[in-house]
């Protein structure tokens, strides 16, 4: 296995493993500050590529703005689905804000909504390149003499640079090697990267990690492949109401800082700033108690260095 592939690899199970407990919780409105910006480590990077199938016959312009990022309705039949991820530069060097992320997909029985928008809906990263959605896992439908994968069509438009048409695709779909789109291994149109595992969370809901990396001019972002230095190993409870314990590691004498994101990517608190030497070690979060609901990230800074993060929601 080369290099690129062993650092994906790292970095799909650090985010699952991030992920696997994460309860969907609303994100708090946005206001006006400066995000702070943290470097992503680049080199490491497979560019999205569009899917052969291009637009396809059921896209609908103009589809509404999801309200607080569900796609899928609470009433909507089928499986839930919460995808999120990070948009990002070519190289993945640095994430890119305000992307426009078109989307839409069957429902359960495989029929698109071609009068309305039901399963139809655009939403955009935030200030430091993340997007989440909810919806369900697409429906099948036959294509010819075989049923097309599952598979979620996305219009992606960063501010000032081209379109990108694709598909996302989930694996163990066993329809997937009989498709010509997402059977495709390598050119143009190649689906490798496009193919993600989900698995269900704590609520029962699945969800899967998309990163993205696309043509735009980078903002900012918040990196986890620099692994190597340090990592945090779990925080807890998650979701968390007045206390959060995090447990981490640094692996060489650094200057090691625990810091605490809102959504935006703005820092809302500093824990344990300190000289350490390599070792374990725990810190303890007390938040505000009017601190809103939502989703939070924690961050591991070694030496001026983000390397490591997880997710959490507020109850």
């Amino acid at each position: 296995m080369s290099k690129t592939s062993n650092s994906n690899s790292r970095r799909q199970f650090l985010r699952n493993s991030a992920i696997a407990s994460l309860t969907f919780g609303i994100l708090p409105k946005v206001t006006q500050a400066n995000p702070i910006a943290i470097p992503l480590e680049s080199g490491s990077c497979n560019p999205i590529t569009p899917d052969y199938y291009g637009l396809g016959p059921f896209y609908t312009a103009d589809a509404p703005v999801m309200v607080e990022n569900q796609l899928a309705e609470a009433s909507e039949p089928g499986i839930r689905l919460i995808l999120s991820g990070i948009i990002q530069t070519l190289d993945c060097s640095a994430a890119i804000s305000n992307t426009l992320i078109d989307v839409w997909h069957a429902n359960n029985n495989g029929a698109y909504d071609n009068v309305g928008f039901t399963l139809r809906g655009i939403t955009y990263s935030n200030a430091a390149g993340f997007y989440m959605i909810e919806t369900i896992l697409p429906g099948k439908y036959l294509n010819g003499g075989t049923f097309r994968p599952s598979h979620i069509h996305f219009k992606i438009t960063p501010p000032g640079f081209p379109t990108i048409v694709t598909q996302l695709y989930f694996e163990s779909d066993t329809d997937i090697p009989a498709d010509a789109a997402a059977s495709i291994t390598s050119g143009p149109f190649d689906a490798t990267n496009r193919i993600i595992p989900i698995a269900l969370n704590g609520d029962g809901k699945y969800e899967g990690t998309w990163d993205i990396a696309i043509d735009g001019n980078g903002v900012v972002g918040i990196a986890d492949l620099h692994t190597d230095k340090g990592i945090i190993y779990s925080v807890a409870p998650n979701p968390f109401t007045d206390k959060v314990v995090i447990k981490y590691g640094v692996f060489h004498t650094s200057k090691a800082t625990i810091q605490v994101f809102d959504i935006q990517g703005i820092v809302i608190a500093i824990l344990d700033e300190q000289q350490l030497q390599a070792e374990k070690y725990e810190a303890v979060w007390n938040p505000d108690a009017n601190l809103p609901a939502g989703i939070y990230f924690i961050g591991l800074k070694l030496n001026d260095l983000q390397v490591h993060y997880m997710k959490i929601v507020k109850a």
